[in-house]
């Protein structure tokens, strides 16, 4: 199911419409630690929740186990709510195929499948479908990240502009409960229809907004040496905040865009946008990067990148640390 599935069965929880089993899988745990929380702390009262609530575990559980607890009938409520949580460590999982094709309508049974999904062509997995609500949280790739934190936040009731969005997407990476954690310190710190600008990320999260890895790369694309030199030396100067690892991940991902970018008939602004996974409003800035970097540097840069990746790491590198690797591939790329 795709994120909008995801923001629809919150709302149905919250309008009180439940399915009797909710099989919740796929890499992605942030959405499957979201509904499942939802259903434990929305659906009964504390008092409720004494008697009709059981947390299961699948190192400590079994099928028989799961299947007896669900079939329990609600103490003076409307639900009894079993919810299986690290429910992929139990091997025989379709083992509930039995109970997945009879449920009981007053049992809201969770299971937290995460890591991995079930083959759809199981009899236990279109039992789950037919009867209840099976929802796959699927990683997001790097060109989804600033879309999603986008639509977050306006859900949120709050603006963000090109650059702050850029900003967090290329710091955070695709930790979709990172990224939450973080945009939550804004908003703590933010009246509803406020804007999240450069500065209120550098002010609440850390960030810097002059010394991050997205105006590192685009003082690279600019071949702005002076800049880029100060960002490499700061990067060095605060390696924790600013690890190798991501640097050379993010350097990749940007030239990469860039070869794409060479390729394109049609540089229009939409084309490229929509080509590359890129707001519109930074397409000017591939395109000189563009200009700067031809297809053959790029390639030469490709080489360049897993080396000092691969050196950062420890492969033929005893004394040079991350500091010094982070201003000697600056030097590489721009000369």
């Amino acid at each position: 199911m795709t994120e909008n599935n995801f923001y629809n069965i919150l709302r149905d929880i919250r309008n009180k419409v439940f399915y009797p089993i909710y099989f919740l899988m796929g890499e992605e745990g942030f959405y499957i630690d979201v509904v499942s929380d939802f259903i434990e702390d929305s659906v009964l009262t504390d008092t409720e929740k004494e008697f009709n609530m059981s947390v299961l575990y699948g190192r400590d559980t079994d099928v028989p186990t799961i299947i007896s607890t669900a079939k329990r009938y609600p103490m003076m409520a409307s639900h009894n709510i079993v919810i299986v949580r690290e429910a992929h460590h139990i091997q025989n999982i379709e083992d509930l195929l039995p109970y997945a094709e009879r449920p009981l309508e007053s049992t809201i049974l969770v299971i937290c499948y995460k890591y991995k999904t079930l083959d759809k062509r199981t009899r236990f997995y279109k039992a789950a479908e037919k009867k209840g609500l099976v929802f796959t949280g699927k990683k997001l790739y790097d060109n989804q990240v600033p879309g999603w934190i986008a639509d977050y936040v306006k859900r949120h009731g709050y603006r963000i502009g090109p650059k702050a969005l850029q900003m967090l997407a290329d710091h955070l990476g695709t930790d979709l409960g990172k990224i939450v954690n973080e945009a939550k310190k804004l908003f703590i710190n933010l009246e509803k229809g406020s804007e999240i600008t450069t500065s209120i990320i550098e002010q609440n999260i850390g960030i810097s907004k002059d010394y991050n890895i997205f105006e590192f790369q685009n003082a690279l694309g600019a071949r702005d040496s002076r800049k880029a030199y100060q960002i490499a030396k700061y990067f060095a100067d605060n390696p924790k905040s600013n690890p190798f690892v991501m640097t050379t991940a993010v350097l990749y991902q940007f030239f990469s865009k860039i070869l794409i970018y060479h390729s394109l008939r049609d540089k229009s602004q939409k084309n490229v946008a929509s080509e590359l996974g890129i707001p519109p409003f930074f397409v000017k800035d591939y395109a000189q990067a563009a200009r700067n970097y031809p297809p053959a540097k790029i390639i030469e840069l490709f080489s360049a990148l897993r080396v000092y990746d691969m050196k950062s790491k420890g492969l033929n590198n005893e004394t040079t640390d991350q500091g010094e690797l982070v201003k000697e591939l600056t030097y590489k790329i721009l000369n």
